[in-house]
């Protein structure tokens, strides 16, 4: 499970030093092979392969006639790549998702259970607490599933 922020640097090469923590859990769970990528370019996600491709398999259930899916599809692929960390546990983000998502010299690295998302601190901060603050109706949604 990956979970919690760990603070991780973009290099100048555009590399990201996947920190150990998750790291080690992605390499023993899942492999090298990741696909890095994002929906909106505000940040990135990076996924292990198999979750990825569980993603896609899911996707193939929905109607290829669907706008949302198609949308969602022209987005994920217009900024992803299939990538494999190399032996010092980096990945490079793709130039035109780095330029987008912002990612240069200090991130954070967030783990949401099955992939990591990586922000540029100002762009994370600011949507955690100007524009996406946790409310209460946000606790009460989640109480319903004893949260």
């Amino acid at each position: 499970m990956l979970r919690g922020n760990h603070p991780a640097r973009v290099d100048d090469k555009g590399r990201l030093k996947i920190p150990t923590a998750f790291r080690v859990h992605l390499e023993a769970q899942y492999g090298s092979e990741v696909f890095v990528t994002s929906v909106t370019g505000e940040h990135v996600r990076v996924y292990p392969m198999p979750v990825w491709l569980e993603i896609e398999r899911k996707l193939a259930a929905v109607p290829q006639s669907s706008p949302s899916r198609q949308r969602f599809l022209d987005r994920v692929n217009f900024f992803g790549q299939v990538l494999s960390l190399d032996k010092q546990g980096r990945v490079v983000i793709p130039q035109l998702l780095r330029e987008s998502a912002a990612m240069t010299g200090e991130v954070a690295v967030l783990g949401l259970m099955n992939h990591v998302a990586v922000w540029n601190h100002k762009r994370l901060h600011d949507r955690l607490f100007k524009k996406e603050p946790f409310t209460d109706e946000d606790g009460r949604a989640l109480a319903e599933f004893g949260i």
